[in-house]
């Protein structure tokens, strides 16, 4: 019994023990987890607050970077020489969908319907001479029209060029029972003669066979039944302080193109490249009158200085 009353309390220790021992473990285990909480806890914080500011510094950055950049900003090419026949500068056309149509609003003059205003190629009259045929390439050339799609078109001989007020005229070009209707964009310098036309390959074809070179023609001029508007070109490099305007797609040859300046009307020279100076700059940006070789007059106000821009208008010289 004496034995038995010795184990007892041995054994009734131990139970003790182990719960002490347990719980010190599982405090032990709970504070580690609870730093591992707050260890995890702070970090997702800090994660949480580098990405509000990245997302804060991306919202700032986004105006800028979606910001348009200003049109009319770049700068175009200056006018290169045509690779045909002529030295003058040829500046290569901006897209008119790219730019919006001007408010032009236009005053027109009727002309008396005779060719007062004509120089050398006047109406109702037949000239005679040769055509020859070059590679006319992509159809630009000295009057500085730029590319055509279509491919009609001719070189007139300088004499008949005259400083480019043959520039954009459409000619009938006749030979033995053909015909075809050219529209002059370019010159033809010596040794072209007087009367002599320089067709493009394609509209050589429809005279003659290409491979003849060079054939008698007679020819005159027209005033097509288009339906299309002319439109107004500002040269590259023009500004308020110097300025070239060309007028394109219009139906019959130009006399004249004035600006509008404090003193009335101001007429402009007019170059071998086809384009109207403004040395000075005056009337650059403002109103434009131009005049056919029939006395009819078109004046146009709302076209906007935009450099190499060929801006539509609404308004085309009458037929004759």
């Amino acid at each position: 019994m004496a034995s038995r009353s010795h184990r007892s309390p041995r054994r009734s220790s131990r139970p003790g023990r182990r719960t002490a021992l347990v719980s010190a473990v599982a405090v032990a285990a709970v504070a580690l987890v609870a730093s591992l909480v707050m260890a995890f806890g702070s970090g997702r914080g800090a994660e949480g607050e580098e990405a509000r500011k990245v997302t804060t510094t991306a919202a700032a950055d986004a105006p800028a970077r979606e910001r348009p950049t200003p049109s009319g900003r770049t700068s175009s090419p200056s006018p290169s020489p045509s690779a045909s026949t002529s030295a003058s500068p040829s500046p290569s056309p901006t897209p008119t969908a790219k730019s919006p149509k001007p408010k032009v609003t236009s005053a027109r003059r009727p002309g008396s319907g005779t060719a007062t205003l004509a120089g050398r190629i006047r109406p109702k009259t037949t000239y005679q001479g040769i055509a020859t045929l070059y590679d006319a390439g992509n159809g630009d050339g000295a009057c500085s029209f730029g590319p055509s799609d279509d491919m009609m078109i001719a070189a007139m001989n300088t004499t008949d060029y005259e400083t480019s007020r043959a520039c954009g005229a459409y000619v009938l070009v006749r030979s033995g029972s053909a015909s075809v209707t050219v529209r002059i964009t370019n010159e033809c310098p010596s040794p072209c003669k007087p009367g002599q036309l320089d067709l493009s390959t394609q509209a050589f074809a429809k005279l003659a066979d290409p491979s003849r070179g060079q054939i008698p023609i007679t020819w005159s001029l027209v005033s097509p039944g288009s339906s299309d508007t002319l439109s107004i070109r500002y040269k590259t490099g023009s500004s308020k302080y110097w300025c070239g305007i060309q007028a394109l797609g219009h139906r019959n040859p130009l006399a004249r193109l004035e600006v509008r300046t404090g003193s009335g009307w101001t007429a402009l020279a007019r170059t071998g490249y086809n384009y109207f100076l403004s040395e000075h700059g005056a009337g650059c940006g403002g109103a434009i009158r131009i005049t056919d070789i029939y006395g009819e007059q078109l004046t146009l106000d709302g076209i906007a200085l935009r450099p190499n821009t060929v801006q539509p208008t609404r308004v085309q010289f009458a037929r004759h």
